[in-house]
């Protein structure tokens, strides 16, 4: 199927590495460019493979839990690109704040998971009205299950959640679609070296994959990535306001299925 993405210019926050970066390969492969923001350096053979399918595809560095650096970025790429199609907000981390670590941690929690993602619209969205863009952002299952002792990023990702929706109403006179992702358990290298803390982290995978419905086994980020492009392009033009789930069951179906 042709998403009919081509030439479109999209922002990936966190678009260098882990799902972030399946999604700037997918966004690639269908002609679209991807714009991705972060704080470090990419990987240098990432960015060649990524250049190889798509030679415009852009890097801008930023430290997104500052204001001004997000508004520099956006800047930069309008510069670079002459225009802004698409914003996927992805960066962040289960960084697990807990309620026991106070007041300023769950801040910055929420200033590194959710903050920027209202920053990088506020400045992209006069690109985006433009051309009636689309906007993604990367949800958690720790929004909808819990999964105790990471109060910041459950509240962050929750947040996004809310915004998703809030958006979604805001922007619908503007034609601009506003969707969320909600990933769950996804093989990501984040995701590795969280098994590492286990005393057992092959029995510790084992037990997480047979909880997952469909085919006991790890969603891919690929299957996130393919999910969020379709969100993004033309081919989901009346789609808006919703949270989809990937995660082949593991939220939504019986633990006995």
């Amino acid at each position: 199927m042709d998403l009919r993405l081509t030439g479109h210019v999209v922002i990936v926050t966190g678009g260098a590495s882990g799902i972030g970066a399946a999604i700037s390969e997918v966004l690639a492969e269908e002609g679209a460019v991807p714009a991705i923001v972060g704080k470090f350096a990419p990987d240098p053979h990432f960015m060649a493979r990524l250049r190889a399918r798509q030679p415009r595809a852009s890097f801008h560095q930023a430290d997104l839990t500052e204001d001004g650096a997000c508004a520099s970025a956006v800047r930069h790429i309008v510069e670079t690109h002459g225009r802004i199609d698409g914003l996927v907000n992805n960066a962040g981390t289960n960084d697990s704040v807990s309620i026991e670590a106070g007041p300023d941690a769950f801040r910055r929690s929420l200033n590194a998971n959710l903050v920027h993602c209202y920053t990088m619209l506020h400045h992209a969205l006069p690109c985006l009205r433009d051309g009636g863009g689309s906007v993604v952002n990367i949800a958690s299952k720790a929004a909808l299950t819990g999964q105790g002792g990471t109060s910041g990023y459950a509240a962050a990702k929750g947040g996004m959640l809310s915004l998703t929706r809030e958006w979604a109403v805001t922007l619908a006179a503007d034609l601009i679609r506003v969707n969320a992702v909600i990933p769950s358990e996804v093989w990501t290298p984040q995701y590795d070296s969280w098994l590492d803390g286990f005393a057992d982290r092959e029995e510790k995978l084992r037990a997480v994959k047979a909880r997952i419905p469909l085919g006991r086994r790890m969603t891919t980020p690929r299957e996130i990535a393919d999910s969020v492009v379709f969100l993004l392009s033309p081919v989901s033009s009346h789609t808006t306001g919703q949270w989809v789930v990937v995660d082949g069951g593991y939220i939504h179906l019986d633990r006995a299925f």
